[in-house]
């Protein structure tokens, strides 16, 4: 199939994903705006899955068996099984690759933002048909990782306390790697 026979917003969304698929510069780690952006993209990520299962139950218990033949199983949400989430951060770093990062014209404040669809939007078939490889992304996934073995404890407390905000919460109040929350005022 020829370009000429492409629809024009395929076209668009080619030249675009081109565009955000050149490399950039390597930024170090411990950059405060790789932190910060980081931090606030995993907890995106994370408040995006724990919404999607607390609608889901799961059974916890002991699978030992009591004198009388019954074992202690109950069910919990989901999002609140440590099992879920343990898996759930051992895989979110790898989704810093649909984060790319953005400057303010006016402010110069730096910020990371997500440009890849999720899983179940109209677009997603379309945009996994094409694989984009970029190093831009490596400090943020190494950030991330880092952000998750420093502050996993928080993580899991937030999540369970079924916080709003995480993002604010963890990055802002907790670890102290954003300077401002900008939902702290509500």
């Amino acid at each position: 199939m020829g370009p000429a026979l492409l629809p024009a917003a395929l076209r668009a969304l080619l030249a675009l994903l081109a565009l955000l698929a050149w490399p950039a510069p390597a930024r170090g780690a411990r950059d405060p705006d790789v932190l910060c952006g980081a931090c606030r993209a995993l907890m995106d990520e994370l408040e995006y899955d724990v919404t999607k299962a607390r609608q889901k139950k799961t059974k916890v218990g002991s699978f030992r068996v009591n004198p009388d033949g019954t074992q202690e199983r109950r069910k919990i949400p989901l999002a609140q099984s440590e099992a879920f989430l343990t898996d759930l951060l051992d895989k979110v770093c790898e989704r810093m690759n649909d984060y790319k990062l953005e400057e303010d014209p006016v402010t110069k404040k730096k910020t990371f933002k997500r440009f890849a669809p999720r899983k179940g939007d109209k677009i997603y078939k379309e945009f996994k048909k094409f694989y984009f490889y970029s190093d831009a992304y490596r400090p943020l996934k190494f950030a991330c990782e880092t952000i998750i073995e420093e502050y996993e404890d928080e993580i899991f407390s937030l999540i369970a306390q079924e916080a709003h905000y995480l993002a604010d919460k963890l990055c802002s109040e907790k670890s102290g790697l954003c300077e401002t929350a900008p939902h702290a005022e509500l």
